[in-house]
């Protein structure tokens, strides 16, 4: 508690880690709005299927705001637009604007194939890790 008190950069990365987690959870609630996020059944195992689902939904919607904004970057970087690491590591997933919740999502009739997943994103991140290293003080032990 001391060194947490006394170590303004500890404080910050800690305060950073517990904004993202609450982060997660007003999105993970948004996401589960059905019910207002109460879940109704008392029979455990409903209990636990509805939790999966909603954290299904969850990490589907993050991996589809990830490509989306990997595709914007890579856009971006084509037309000529420098982009630093440490703008990226500003950017969150976490997006609700462009998620019509109530509509419907039927793409099937339309013949709209997906493109293949491109796990590459050119952009280094190499600098934003050596910055936490040194943050942490484990650059020195390395």
């Amino acid at each position: 508690m001391l060194r947490y008190l006394s170590d303004a950069p500890l404080r910050r990365r800690v305060t950073a880690a517990t904004n993202k987690v609450e982060s997660f959870n007003r999105f993970s609630q948004w996401i589960g709005f059905g019910n207002r996020g109460v879940i109704a059944d008392n029979d455990p195992i409903e209990q636990e299927k509805a939790m999966k689902f909603n954290a299904l939904l969850t990490n589907a919607v993050i991996f589809h705001n990830a490509l989306d904004i990997a595709e914007i970057v890579r856009q971006l970087l084509e037309e000529g637009w420098e982009i630093a690491p440490e703008d990226l590591a500003h950017i969150s997933p976490y997006l609700t604007e462009h998620i019509n919740r109530f509509g419907e999502y039927s793409t099937h009739e339309l013949g709209i194939q997906p493109d293949a997943y491109d796990p590459k994103l050119d952009v280094d991140f190499t600098p934003l890790r050596e910055q936490d290293l040194t943050a942490a003080g484990l650059d020195q032990a390395a």
